[in-house]
């Protein structure tokens, strides 16, 4: 699981100007900020039985508490990135600010699960404006190369380190308080930053003018939410169903449509030579499929926790700190490793890695402890991710001109998002499909309903380890070792590319 943005590279081409006085304290804004984002994407998962069970969310929609933030975020952060660097990047910073702290209000008052669902994607919206706007602010105030490392170092700790802090602090605010705070939270946290930020940061604007392809925005929007939809409604009328095949068609319908739209716009949302280059799209596509796996797997091993080893919520973040320490363990061993063995070896072993800890997972039962059991395969997963993350991140960026490298940097993050929101939905589906059928193929085994629960959990666990093996098979067909960027073509990235890019 990772919520790390790519630093926006392209806007190093900006001009270069005197170093600001105040962009460390700027850089202590923007962290504040990123680490909202990402605890946003994490801190309702431990919080969501809870949620559920006030808000009497069934069990095929409950997924649509994350999806509806991530889907929001992964299909509109291309657009939010070029709408920052057109109308100011410190306006468009703090009207993200703003509208994140009214929507988490939103979420935190819901009185039902329309509210809520609509609160989260209002959410996800308002952070695809803010996340790119507060790379762009890095980038444009730390004009020396060193201090520009040190300052995405500082971004990518924040980001790498919130997922884990988000699980850990929405298991504390649930349990002393209300999974209502662990959305509430924002508010004062974002006004505050909001304020500062008035003050520390200066406006700047990127030198383009171009207009905003808002036909194809809505069109990957649309698509993504059909198919998100369909999943959801497989759970209910089945995957053979009129109703299911006409969204899933509609959805793939409407994708063509954005390609159409893309191949014709003179300024496209995505170009797309970013992703038809051979390595890059390898990348992209392992992302996408890695957003998949993940996102679903944290959802299942909550309820697992909560509801079959009966964890209280608090118990349940602490549970999950394996993750982030797995997954500092593998980043810093790819960093070192990736000089000397190239991307693919390490995004193939990463991924082959997590997938026998998914497989792990499978063979979790109702009387299964957290040691024997549930430990292992976590550290495993996480390992594995962490080599992942890093190569993964470097190599989708490897070779793309200044002109395109903005747009490859947020497709990073939003193929992880969109991945993350396809595969939630596919997954719940297909977890409430098999504990429905379990429980009844089986109605006088004793402890059923706790039995096909977890015959949900673990079919779920099979179909992500399936998505990781099979991002693995792309990583190896498709990724190649990049040139040097001295040798890299279309301008390349710049030579302290590698240092910019935070581990996952």
């Amino acid at each position: 699981m990772t919520d790390t943005l790519t630093p926006s590279v392209g806007s190093l081409a900006d001009p270069v100007g005197p170093a600001d006085p105040g962009r460390f304290r700027a850089l202590a804004v923007i962290a504040v900020a990123q680490l909202m984002i990402v605890l946003d994407a994490s801190v309702v998962i431990v919080a969501l039985p809870s949620a559920q069970h006030t808000l009497h969310i069934s069990v095929a929609n409950r997924q649509w508490v994350m999806t509806a933030y991530t889907l929001a975020f992964g299909s509109l952060l291309l657009l939010g990135g070029r709408i920052a660097d057109y109308l100011g990047r410190k306006r468009m910073f703090l009207i993200g600010l703003a509208g994140f702290a009214v929507a988490s209000a939103l979420g935190g008052l819901a009185q039902d699960q329309t509210m809520l669902f609509a609160a989260r994607a209002l959410q996800g919206s308002f952070a695809a404006v803010m996340a790119p706007s507060a790379l762009s602010i890095l980038t444009v105030t730390f004009v020396e190369p060193r201090e520009r490392a040190r300052a995405f170092g500082v971004y990518g700790a924040v980001a790498g380190g919130g997922a884990a802090v988000g699980l850990v602090l929405g298991g504390v605010l649930t349990e002393f308080a209300s999974w209502r705070w662990t959305l509430l939270i924002n508010v004062p946290i974002a006004a505050v930053a909001a304020l500062v930020a008035t003050r520390v940061v200066r406006e700047s604007r990127g030198p383009s003018r171009a207009r905003y392809d808002v036909p194809g925005a809505l069109a990957v929007t649309g698509a993504l939410f059909l198919f998100v939809y369909g999943f959801t409604t497989a759970s209910a009328s089945g995957w053979g169903s009129p109703e299911t095949l006409a969204l899933l068609a509609s959805g793939g319908a409407t994708l063509i449509g954005f390609v159409v739209i893309e191949l014709r716009s003179a300024h496209p949302l995505l170009p797309l030579r970013v992703v038809l280059d051979r390595t890059r799209g390898g990348a992209f596509l392992s992302s996408l499929l890695v957003g998949a796996a993940m996102l679903g797997t944290f959802l299942f091993l909550t309820y697992f926790f909560q509801l079959t080893m009966h964890y209280s919520a608090l118990t349940t973040g602490f549970a999950f700190l394996p993750f982030s320490g797995g997954i500092i363990t593998g980043a810093s061993l790819a960093s070192r490793l990736l000089p000397r063995t190239g991307p693919r070896a390490l995004m193939t072993g990463g991924m082959l890695l997590a997938t026998g800890g998914l497989s792990w997972f499978t063979q979790l039962g109702v009387h299964s402890g957290y040691a024997p059991h549930v430990l292992p395969a976590e550290l495993l997963v996480s390992l594995g991710m962490g080599l992942t993350f890093v190569p993964m991140s470097s190599t989708a960026l490897v070779g793309v001109d200044h002109s395109a490298a903005g747009v490859a940097s947020a497709l990073v993050n939003a193929t992880q998002q969109v991945g993350g929101s396809l595969g939630t939905a596919l997954l719940n589906t297909v977890a409430a499909t098999a504990a429905t059928s379990y429980a009844l193929a089986h109605l006088r085994q004793p402890d059923v309903v706790a039995v096909a629960s977890v015959h949900g959990y673990t079919t779920a666990f099979s179909v992500s380890a399936a998505l990781l093996a099979l991002a693995a098979t792309v990583a190896v067909t498709l990724v190649r070792t990049p040139p040097t960027p001295s040798t890299a073509g279309g301008g390349g990235p710049l030579p302290e590319l590698a240092d910019l890019t935070p581990a996952g």
